[in-house]
């Protein structure tokens, strides 16, 4: 979890004269395992669904995994010892107590990479790893009883054996069963060598906007690529580029948007079926350039007053110490056709001495409400094309850490450590039913539900189990820009998004962009400022040529 909004909400009413009244006999202490260590694993926290996931090399027993170390929170008991040796072929259930109990999972995953393929190939290799099958295609011409096999790999590395060897299996007139054996793991599979009509085939065209994503099938050893040309053109064009991985193949072309095109894969002479594929269009994000700015009960909001509200900014929860973190600015970027840039600065907001630390920002999304001291925000806007990148203009002011409230787990951040600033978009498809609930310390369920349908993702400051995580399982593109030092002139930068499939539409779009990096933990600098100016979504690839 990183590059989050921090959000400064001070209730000074209710600190100066105590009027929350408190019938629970006992603080409620949330208690949270906040790392585990050991050997031949890797250790991700979900303290959202409290669900820690060992992600294990490919050569740890599973059986056997070893964990030397679990970090609680303070005074927490774990009802059952946490380091040793244990199966992970079953999650651990464990219940942390304080004064109440909280109910924690850890559980294992483990990839191992397999691969089967032999000379003449078409097409990819087809696993099923349930029951232990791998089958490969060759064209029907092939001697199934001389098959020579490029790579076989069933187990983990420098661990594994099988019986027959890669060298006694060359006739596959019938399945061949190999023995494979590693750790304490005995596992009997089948192999398929078997013949196909098809020698070659276009197996997915995905269009965007300004590209279309090709994949295809082919013989392995013989030239393979693709062929395309508008609709209603007999001239066609090769793809450049083109990937080729055994018997499979792939390439991304340059087009225009809202255009219909035919498609087709070839290798060597052979060509496959035609496809007709149509791009989609380019949509801009409103108030991009930051012209537009408001002021709505002594409020500065970066939209007008009756436009569509995209943007939004933690000023609604500063206000109550009479700050503005994010205003309009008239320090526009060098050739700008407009007057105004968004300036973001953060700073230490209090009233009568009693204050907290508050990034400077702007999102897409909105400022929900103040709980306490702290905010509750969504993220989010609906968007349901595929941009390649975000341009914009910048400048930066990076400050040495004056304010240290909360560190992210595995940080050593402390004063005098530099600020970082951040930029940072997000296509995905979250739902509010899922992403849409602030802290569970919300207990009345009208308020604790806060994501819409139309800007889904809630976060809470007050938990950072509701922080955004750029790796989670409903992201479909993600990419971002750190800064580390002052940018004292404006400059031009690219964010380039970094897509998990080319085959997923998202439904909604994130941007979200801070002087202060690590501000969601109140922790950074009162001197870092950082501009903003003209941004524009790209939906090509030329700019990697600049």
């Amino acid at each position: 979890m990183r590059n989050l909004i921090s959000m400064f909400v001070l209730s000074f009413v209710c600190a100066l004269t105590g009027c929350i009244e408190n019938d629970i006999p006992y603080p409620v202490v949330e208690l949270e395992i906040l790392g585990v260590t050991g050997e031949g694993f890797t250790a991700t926290i979900d303290r959202l669904n409290r669900k820690v996931t060992l992600a294990l090399d490919e050569t740890t027993d599973i059986s056997r995994v070893r964990i030397t170390s679990v970090s609680l929170t303070d005074e927490a008991q774990p009802s059952i010892p946490l380091t040793g040796i244990f199966d992970m072929r079953t999650p651990i259930q464990v219940t942390l107590s304080l004064y109440q109990d909280y109910y924690w999972t850890i559980a294992a995953s483990q990839t191992i990479e397999r691969s089967f393929t032999v000379e003449g190939q078409i097409g990819p290799t087809v696993f099923d790893l349930q029951n232990h099958i791998a089958t490969v295609y060759v064209g029907k011409s092939v001697d199934l009883s001389d098959i020579r096999i490029r790579t076989l790999k069933l187990g983990p590395q420098d661990i594994t054996t099988m019986s027959p060897s890669v060298y006694e299996l060359t006739s596959f007139e019938s399945v061949r069963f190999v023995t494979v054996r590693y750790h304490d793991v005995v596992e009997r599979w089948s192999l398929y060598v078997l013949p196909t009509d098809e020698v070659v085939s276009l197996t997915q065209a995905d269009a965007w906007s300004q590209v279309i994503w090709l994949y295809g099938a082919g013989t392995s050893g013989r030239e393979m690529g693709f062929r395309y040309c508008r609709q209603g053109d007999d001239r066609w064009i090769e793809a450049d580029d083109v990937q080729v991985t055994d018997g499979t193949f792939s390439a991304v072309i340059r087009v225009e948007p809202q255009t219909s095109y035919r498609v087709k894969a070839y290798c060597g002479e052979d060509e496959s079926a035609e496809r007709i594929v149509t791009t989609q269009g380019v949509r801009q994000l409103p108030n991009s350039d930051f012209e537009t700015w408001c002021t709505l009960k002594d409020i500065i909001y970066p939209f007008g007053d009756s436009d569509d509200r995209f943007w939004g900014t933690g000023n609604p929860g500063a206000s109550v110490a009479n700050a503005t973190l994010t205003e309009g600015s008239t320090d526009t970027r060098p050739g700008s056709p407009g007057r105004l840039s968004a300036r973001l600065e953060s700073k230490f907001a209090n009233v009568v001495g009693i204050g907290k630390f508050a990034a400077g920002n702007i999102f897409v999304g909105n400022y929900i409400r103040n709980a306490g001291t702290n905010g509750i925000l969504t993220f989010g806007r609906p968007f349901t094309l595929r941009p390649t990148a975000l341009r914009g203009w910048l400048k930066y002011t990076c400050g040495e850490i004056d304010r240290v409230g909360k560190v992210p787990t595995g940080t050593s951040l402390k004063t005098g450590d530099s600020d970082n600033g951040s930029v940072y978009i997000a296509l995905g498809t979250w739902t509010p039913e899922e992403y849409g609930l602030c802290s569970a310390l919300e207990t009345d369920p009208q308020r604790r539900q806060c994501g819409t349908d139309e800007s889904p993702y809630c976060v809470d400051t007050r938990d950072e189990g509701t922080f955004f995580n750029p790796a989670g399982k409903d992201v479909v593109a993600y990419g971002e820009l750190i800064l580390d030092r002052s940018h004292p002139e404006w400059e031009e930068f690219t964010v380039e998004l970094k897509y998990v499939r080319t085959d997923i539409a998202p439904t909604h779009l994130f941007i979200v962009c801070s002087a202060s990096r690590w501000g969601d933990y109140f922790t950074g600098s009162t001197k870092s400022v950082m501009y903003l100016d003209d941004f524009e979504l790209l939906y090509d690839y030329d700019y990697r040529k600049q």
